[in-house]
């Protein structure tokens, strides 16, 4: 492949990553913060009243609410699942030409490793940490926030430190923010889709919802919020070599964008 066709490719491949990217986390945040504020509005409303969220957006008013029970055809549901498979996917053939298609992905200042097994660690990093994540969850980390926070960052900080002796500091910096972005597609088609499905179907046959099936998907989602942000600075970071992945302290300062990124999707969730 020459060099010309190969940078088209990166080019359109790239921007087709960013602008799924925009969709995936915009819609992501957007019904976060809705959920938000109907959970602040259930505690100002009489019990069993619906609560209203109104806004005013491009020249007028909207009035949403949160229904309890499915009062459409399931047809007529609209669904959110393609653009965080096309921003994965994307992301996917972008780490395949960057990085297993070229020279990128190792540094033999940083160790001797064939790309052959380098990008089999790459894989198994990425499946081993959905597993490891996914796992965690369901044992028993997720009936506690505080506990996850703290097990989720001293674990991310020290796979990031064993990247940056693996790969080349930028690839590290990169698969960080891959992991994030493979979890948080992975918990949109494995767990949150797989949990709404069962919620209509017993809504359009008029049984009762098991609550579990709600409370499963918010909690991934709202994990998805608090990933995007740092998946955002890792990816800006690749610009700012001397300030992130260049630099002598290039794991702690990893390690901060991370929780820098988790702060910054804190605000925007209590806004």
């Amino acid at each position: 492949m020459s060099s010309a066709i190969r940078e088209w490719l990166n080019l359109t491949v790239r921007w087709f990553h960013v602008f799924a990217g925009i969709l995936w986390v915009g819609q992501t945040y957007y019904f976060t913060w809705l959920d938000g504020q109907f959970h602040k509005a259930e505690e100002r409303a009489a019990d069993g009243q619906l609560s209203t969220v109104w806004m005013v957006h491009s020249g007028g008013f909207y009035a949403v609410e949160k229904q309890k029970s499915l009062g459409v055809s399931p047809g007529q549901i609209r669904w959110f699942r393609w653009e965080a498979l096309a921003t994965w996917l994307s992301g996917m053939i972008l780490l395949l030409l960057v990085y297993y298609l070229s020279s990128g992905l190792t540094d033999p200042d940083v160790r001797e490793i064939s790309q052959g097994r380098a990008i089999a660690i790459s894989l198994a990093f990425l499946a081993g940490g959905w597993l490891i994540y996914d796992m965690a969850i369901r044992l028993f980390l997720g009936k506690s926030e505080a506990a996850f926070a703290v097990f989720a960052f001293l674990l991310t900080a020290a796979v990031s430190w064993g990247l940056l002796h693996v790969f080349s500091a930028r690839a590290a910096y990169l698969h960080v923010g891959a992991l994030f972005g493979t979890i948080m597609t992975l918990n949109v088609w494995m767990r949150i889709l797989p949990a709404q499905r069962k919620m209509i179907a017993a809504a359009s046959t008029g049984q009762k919802l098991d609550a579990r099936l709600g409370a499963q998907a918010k909690l991934r989602s709202k994990h998805n919020t608090f990933m995007a942000v740092p998946v955002v600075f890792l990816m800006i970071s690749n610009h700012f070599p001397v300030a992130t992945y260049g630099n002598t302290h290039s794991w702690e300062i990893l390690a901060a964008l991370i929780l820098m990124g988790w702060l910054a999707a804190k605000l925007i969730r209590s806004a």
